[in-house]
């Protein structure tokens, strides 16, 4: 009978691995979000123009940079939807963080999906940028395309894989309603002015 009474304050102690604590996970899916972000603040194409064609209408022996923000306009938009899906993951409930999982998943599959078609087709995701800069479209340009795409398709990988682990995570997760903090006060015993001020400040009613 000892040996299960030592056993079972063990097992209580027994937190949840690292993969599966809340912290971490959010933070996982933050930093992935915001790197995806951040890629597309940063040249993703760089476009060299033929002067016999298009004259002097750009005269930049660097090129023509585009953004990845311009070349893929959905990554920044799906990262941000990413990371707000990730904070919410640390405060819904079971079946909102199905929900959640989903919305960043596929946003994660839209980050992977625009940063492929810039990597395969970059002149197509620069004529914008072309039509834009010299009203001509169609010319005969050469575009070389940077390390970003293809650090936004990893970090959007990286996203997806976090967003998975949301749900067997969520089961070592601890959530914590206004109707459970009133059954732990009234299990506590009766609460002082203080306890009751604390509590009415957290939206409970102490009476």
């Amino acid at each position: 009978m000892q040996e299960d009474g030592a056993s079972q304050p063990a097992a209580k102690r027994t937190g949840a691995p690292v993969w599966a604590r809340k912290s971490s996970l959010v933070l996982i899916i933050a930093a992935m979000a915001l790197a995806a972000f951040g890629s597309t603040t940063q040249t993703w194409l760089t476009v060299h123009l033929d002067p016999a064609q298009l004259g002097q209408a750009v005269n930049s022996q660097d090129g023509l940079q585009v953004q990845g923000s311009k070349a893929a306009t959905t990554v920044t938009a799906l990262a941000l939807v990413a990371l707000a899906g990730g904070l919410a993951a640390s405060i819904a409930g079971r079946i909102a963080r199905w929900i959640i999982t989903a919305i960043i998943v596929l946003a994660s599959a839209g980050i992977v999906t625009a940063a492929v078609t810039v990597m395969v087709d970059p002149l197509a995701a620069a004529q914008g940028s072309i039509a834009a800069a010299t009203g001509i479209t169609g010319s005969s340009v050469q575009v070389n395309v940077s390390a970003f795409p293809a650090l936004a398709v990893v970090t959007g990988i990286l996203l997806g894989l976090g967003a998975l682990l949301i749900i067997p995570a969520g089961r070592y997760w601890k959530t914590r309603t206004k109707y459970d903090a009133a059954a732990a006060g009234a299990a506590e015993g009766p609460a002082d002015e203080i306890d009751s001020w604390d509590r009415l400040s957290r939206g409970d009613d102490p009476t």
